[in-house]
């Protein structure tokens, strides 16, 4: 019981490092791939701390141990079958991919299929067994607190997604859908959303501006509303959520966060492709970076973070298909960026600026408290994570609320002139001030299996 709750703690605490976040998906398609400890290296030089795998990849998972990056690992939609008909089968991969790697690779999730229900709707039998199975073998290996299953999901399942408020998921796959949210809700975990702006709008006859697929304001008299609900949609990307929320909602389930784990823009395309362009796909990362790490949610759910996973890193050449589908990326595989986009309000996927704001050992708490209460109401910093019951309200003391709120306020409002002092009570750190947290954690989980392993051979 101890040390599942001190995994459980691990996870939290993690998790609560940097609020919100913005991670990024790394394709297989890639000429020239650069070797595991290269793509890492490429990884920690942009302080990207969150990394989905579309496989479970030996060398990959060995060369991110003890990086501190959170990652994500795909089970591929070939093995899907075999794992989703035996129990037997989910526990080796669990054994062999995950438990293996744990704690020095920090895995969070499971990611089981891609887009299963619309591309192998065949496997569509299995998918749910497979989630099962899988969850059952992170709990035989005490492994279920930090480890979510779950499994990625197109847009295509909801056909008409505007106005959200009425979106549903397609009747033909509500009895699978039902099946899979309520294994998300039975066992704490989210919706797996790819979500694609760039479709939304090259499909939509004009129906929508390019502008709201890019984040940018709209003039009054376009803005886009809910006719029912009269909620006002700043950007497709928030629509879209939203609409998943909504169709989550019809089938009467509710409490389940959604984590985009696909969207991007290409920044490339063919002459019959030409809004995939550099300038489009720097202004489309750039404000999507800025609009999740605001850490609110789309109209439905505004205090729940859209956590989000960029696609790609490297631009996949070998992919089939027209020209954008082969340029995607953020980095060309020598580690030089694509395009120049602005990353002013996200330290965590540039190398150009990496100071945290954290409250000072010593501080007076007094003053501490009266810098938590600034950041928090006046700042505009985020500190629901930081309240009785949620992820980030432990340890609960004065240094660790007021590290959260001054951090939140200062990486959101640095790039307009904000400072880390607050009376003194506050100063910069290079090193994220949640690692040290987990490391410590980490340091005492060792040491209490170390003591169970001593006490069950003295009582034996």
């Amino acid at each position: 019981m101890v040390l599942g709750n001190l995994l459980l703690f691990i996870a939290g605490i993690f998790s609560c490092a940097s609020g919100a976040f913005v991670g990024i998906n790394i394709g297989t398609d890639v000429s020239n791939m650069p070797s595991a400890p290269e793509v890492v290296a490429i990884l920690k030089a942009n302080q990207i701390t969150h990394l989905r795998l579309y496989d479970a990849d030996a060398h990959m998972l060995k060369a991110l141990a003890d990086s501190g990056i959170e990652v994500m690992v795909g089970i591929t939609n070939e093995e899907v079958l075999g794992i989703g008909e035996s129990p037997s089968k989910a526990a080796a991969w669990i054994n062999q991919n995950v438990a293996a790697y744990l704690p020095s690779t920090n895995i969070t999730s499971i990611a089981v299929g891609s887009e299963v229900l619309t591309t192998i709707p065949n496997l569509v039998p299995v998918l749910v067994p497979a989630m099962n199975y899988l969850h059952k073998a992170l709990v035989a290996s005490n492994l279920n607190f930090m480890v979510k299953v779950s499994t990625p999901q197109a847009m295509d399942i909801i056909p008409r997604p505007f106005p959200p408020s009425t979106a549903t998921f397609n009747s033909s796959w509500s009895a699978t859908v039902y099946q899979i949210l309520q294994f998300l809700k039975n066992t704490d975990s989210y919706y797996m959303l790819n979500a694609y702006p760039y479709f939304g709008y090259t499909s939509g006859n004009g129906i929508f501006p390019l502008d709201y697929a890019l984040f940018r304001s709209l003039p009054s008299v376009k803005q886009i509303v809910d006719p029912n609900t009269l909620s006002h949609y700043d950007s497709m990307f928030d629509a879209l959520v939203d609409a998943t929320y909504y169709s989550i909602e019809a089938l009467n389930m509710s409490g389940i966060p959604i984590v985009v784990t696909e969207t991007g823009w290409p920044w490339l395309g063919g002459a019959n492709e030409p809004d995939a362009t550099a300038d489009n796909a720097e202004t489309f990362n750039s404000n999507l970076i800025r609009r999740v790490l605001n850490d609110s949610g789309p109209p439905s759910q505004p205090k729940v973070p859209i956590n989000t996973y960029i696609y790609e890193l490297f631009n996949e050449d070998k992919r089939p298909g027209p020209v954008s589908e082969k340029n995607w990326g953020l980095f060309f595989t020598n580690g030089s960026a694509v395009y120049t986009f602005s990353l002013s309000t996200s330290d965590q996927i540039t190398g150009n600026n990496s100071d945290f704001c954290v409250a000072k050992p010593n501080a007076d708490p007094g003053k501490l408290q009266a810098g938590l209460d600034w950041a928090c109401g006046q700042g505009g910093a985020s500190c629901n994570a930081i309240q009785e019951g949620q992820p980030c309200y432990l340890p609960n003391t004065y240094q660790n609320h007021a590290s959260y709120a001054y951090n939140d306020y200062y990486q959101k409002k640095r790039s307009v002139g904000a400072t880390c002092d607050f009376d003194g009570t506050a100063a910069t750190t290079t090193v994220d001030p949640g690692m040290f947290i987990y490391y410590f954690l980490v340091i005492s989980l060792t040491y209490l299996v170390s003591l169970s392993v001593f006490l069950q051979m003295t009582l034996n």
